[in-house]
């Protein structure tokens, strides 16, 4: 039994949780998106699932105080195929969190998690996936037609 793709006003392909979370897993990098200073701010950032949570490193600063004030946040990952316009965007947003020292001891044993960049004392970094979305581009043939 095959399943009916769902499609946007766009003509996207509505995602389910389970694809999303697929290729959440499918890409070593994603943008974060919180707040700094009042103001939107945008940081690419290494990362690896964990259940249902996303973990990254993050040095001193504005990320990690945000994990500190358990901030809500935003988090994209994407691929992209620009020659044959195909591609798709999942979007998780839920609350930051710093994961605990006996914690960070255990994941850095079992994730496959290692930083791009050098960094000195590095926090292992949790956002909780409260809300998951993702579309897709889908070749031209296999888009619905419009009215």
């Amino acid at each position: 039994m095959t399943t009916k793709s769902l499609f946007d006003r766009s003509r996207l392909e509505i995602l389910s949780t389970a694809e999303c979370v697929r290729l959440l897993r499918s890409v070593p990098l994603g943008r974060l998106v919180y707040t700094y200073g009042g103001l939107p701010a945008i940081r690419l950032v290494n990362f690896v699932l964990d259940d249902d949570t996303i973990v990254f490193n993050s040095g001193p600063g504005d990320k990690l105080r945000a994990a500190e004030r358990g901030d809500v946040v935003a988090f994209e990952a994407d691929d992209v195929d620009p020659e044959r316009h195909l591609g798709w965007t999942v979007t998780a947003v839920g609350h930051l969190s710093v994961v605990t020292p006996d914690e960070t001891t255990a994941l850095r044993c079992t994730l496959p998690l290692h930083s791009w960049l050098p960094m000195d004392d590095p926090h292992l970094v949790r956002l909780r996936i409260e809300s998951l979305h993702g579309r897709r581009i889908v070749p031209w043939g296999q888009r619905p037609r419009t009215g």
